[in-house]
């Protein structure tokens, strides 16, 4: 081995090859698996293994542009040998979850044979809106579970629900409901729906900033709006009165011998 490529390897062990990693990282790319795939591909009827066979064809055909890589090159990527991974593709398009197609390949400019993904993501999208479908009408039982007759409160209630529709513009899902539910039973409706005003106000359409504006409150032993609104009285109080920062001697005479070289400059 010369000496250039000990150098090298030397270069490389001690310091270099995180940067290295880091540059490869970058180059190499990413494959994008959708959040929503990766959520619903057990309802769809596929196991681990074959999530991990449709990642890797996704992998190739982005990464490599192989639309139809044989089972024996799959192989080499995944802890299953080239009998297996043909079974696996075998089943998927028994499930019609991918399909053998001809396509026209524009960066080649040629007609290719490759899998087709579009029957995974029309499997995906039925499955997404069944989900969907069965949240919204969770979310109505829920709202019609509450007549207004069962509790005083009740009215209050659907009022503050709708409040959040509105100013959030779309349906309430049934861990919003529960968790409006719970701010319901700790803090007065007037004060949740302060925080609701304020959060829109700074553009923050969330959960968790209107939570965090009840917590400080709460915190603050603060249990109505006339409460509130003299704790913000005495915090913009304090902060207007906050007395100015005191200037050390040695500070000061630096002041005091710039002023006094920017005179001569205007004089001069």
């Amino acid at each position: 081995m010369n000496s250039s490529s000990c150098r090298t390897g030397k270069k490389y062990r001690e310091a270099n090859i995180t940067a290295a990693f880091g540059a490869d990282l970058s180059l190499q790319g990413n494959t994008c698996v959708p959040n929503l795939l990766l959520r619903f591909y057990r309802q769809m009827g596929i196991t681990d293994e074959e999530m991990m066979l449709i990642i890797q064809i996704i992998r190739l055909r982005t990464e490599e542009r192989d639309f139809f890589p044989p089972p024996v090159v799959l192989a080499r990527f995944l802890s299953a040998d080239a009998v297996e991974i043909e079974s696996l593709l075998a089943g998927l398009m028994e499930k019609e979850i991918i399909t053998v197609t001809s396509f026209y390949d524009p960066f080649r400019d040629d007609i290719c044979t490759g899998y087709n993904l579009e029957p995974l993501f029309e499997k995906l999208s039925e499955v997404w809106a069944r989900a969907k479908v069965k949240e919204i009408e969770k979310t109505r039982a829920l709202l019609e579970k509450r007549p207004e007759a069962e509790s005083p409160a009740g009215g209050e209630a659907a009022f503050l629900f709708r409040s959040f529709e509105r100013e959030f513009g779309r349906p309430l899902s049934p861990i919003e409901i529960e968790q409006i539910e719970k701010w319901a039973e700790e803090s007065e409706h007037a004060l949740i729906l302060e925080a609701l005003r304020r959060a829109v106000l700074m553009g923050k359409h969330n959960f968790k900033y209107i939570d965090s504006i009840l917590l400080e409150w709460k915190k603050n032993n603060l249990r109505t709006l006339q409460e509130v609104a003299r704790y913000d009285e005495q915090f913009h109080q304090s902060k207007a009165g906050r007395p100015a920062a005191r200037v050390r001697p040695a500070e000061q005479g630096a002041d005091e011998r710039k002023k006094a070289v920017l005179k001569t400059l205007y004089l001069s």
